[in-house]
């Protein structure tokens, strides 16, 4: 079998842009960027509300609504937290 460089150059080039990243995979960053601008635009407002609460301007109604959504927020996030540990536990895991 005769394997010249100049072959193996040119099959190499032609599979280069199969395994080039495709122009559309930026989007799932913008899509965590937004997931994370939303948790903390959550805890913000949370924060607000107790702070104005301790002050006497807010309804105790709206304190235990926005607490009840930082802790939804906080549940959901160390969840996912935990999915990501775990996969990342299991990848360790397999034989290479």
């Amino acid at each position: 079998m005769d394997i010249r460089s100049s072959l193996a150059a040119r099959q190499y080039a032609a599979t280069r842009p199969a395994t080039a990243p495709k122009p559309d995979a930026g989007r799932n960053t913008d899509a965590f960027a937004k997931v994370a601008n939303d948790f903390a635009a959550t805890l913000q407002k949370g924060e607000d509300t107790a702070r104005a609460s301790m002050a006497g301007n807010a309804d105790p109604h709206a304190l235990v609504q926005a607490l009840a959504q930082t802790e939804l927020a906080i549940e959901t996030a160390v969840t996912v937290r935990d999915k990501v540990v775990e996969a990342y536990q299991e990848i360790l895991r397999m034989p290479v």
